[in-house]
């Protein structure tokens, strides 16, 4: 596997990395852990590995660290992990699926500790103006299996055999690194997570390249350690902030305005919804904020 090399980012990871990194070294592959300013014991439990670790003095962002670690490795094979996803297979299913020159990347299984596959998160088309709209105005909440929300998370397909696909997750994704370098990698200013890895495969899909999921290659996925460890309020409106910027980079003027619009309205419900629920009028000054935003987004266009 000297021809792949794995990029695992960390933010206060340590619970997380060891068995990440145990199963990642058993590959043969090359691995690099870019580490985004750990508080805890994180570091530590890289370099107790003897894995190289590069360790940031700050929190420079998800698609920032992940173009640093891509650039520390030369091979032609690119395997983004995240600290969560523990491979239970080696990766020759992907490397296979990566070897045609057409295909810009490749997913494959995620499963949960019951071994029972990630539906709904694994893979996913790319959001249309219509499951952004459903999903910032708490309809997906209240009436998830809505046919825009269906299929915008394939729970229509069959998962037993090898697809071609929109977005398999960033967790456990394969890329070919002439493809990475024709696309210029992730977007740095889709910070500090949240959507560059939709935005990079849409680019590479605009550009005629095949993506692809594998389910012969498996990765058991607990998911979403670093954002739990994110204030709430902060995750909100990174969250949204990151959807904005995805919509007016990637949908016509009109559909932007109206996921702008939905973003507002959906604030306001959430605001009134937010407040008893919490017990707290954090909620305002949360979607206060959301809410400025996609009203210039709407008014003066995106930000560059």
């Amino acid at each position: 596997m000297e021809d792949v090399g794995i990029v695992i980012v960390t933010h206060n990871s340590a619970l997380e990395i060891g068995p990440c990194l145990d199963a990642a070294v058993t590959t043969g592959a090359r691995v690099v852990v870019v580490d985004n300013a750990s508080a805890d014991g994180t570091c530590a439990e890289v370099e107790r590995r003897g894995v190289r670790l590069i360790a940031n003095s700050s929190n420079a962002g998800f698609a920032a660290a992940v173009n640093q670690g891509v650039r520390a490795l030369d091979a032609p094979l690119l395997l983004l992990l995240n600290p969560d996803a523990v491979m239970q297979t080696g990766l020759e299913h992907l490397r296979d699926a990566c070897r045609d020159p057409q295909t810009a990347a490749a997913g494959g299984m995620l499963v949960d500790n019951g071994g029972q596959p990630q539906l709904g998160f694994m893979v996913r088309r790319f959001p249309s103006p219509a499951a952004l709209c459903l999903e910032v105005l708490l309809v997906n909440r209240l009436w998830p299996r809505n046919p825009v929300n269906w299929q915008y998370r394939c729970l229509d397909l069959d998962y037993s055999a090898p697809l071609e696909v929109d977005q398999p997750a960033g967790a456990f994704l394969m890329i070919r690194r002439d493809a990475w370098e024709r696309l210029g990698g992730f977007d740095e200013s889709f910070y500090p997570l949240w959507f560059e890895d939709v935005d990079f495969l849409k680019r590479a899909k605009d550009s005629s390249c095949h993506i692809r999921f594998v389910p012969g290659a498996v990765a058991k996925h607990t998911g979403g350690h670093s954002i739990r460890k994110i204030s709430l309020e902060f995750r909100q409106f990174y969250w949204y902030r990151s959807l904005l910027k995805y919509t007016a980079k990637h949908f016509p003027r009109g559909a932007e305005k109206a996921v702008c619009v939905a973003v507002i309205l959906g604030s306001v419900l959430r605001t009134v919804l937010g407040i008893p629920h919490q017990r707290s009028f954090k909620p305002i000054a949360v979607y206060g904020k959301v809410v400025r935003l996609a009203g210039r987004q709407l008014f003066f266009g995106a930000a560059g």
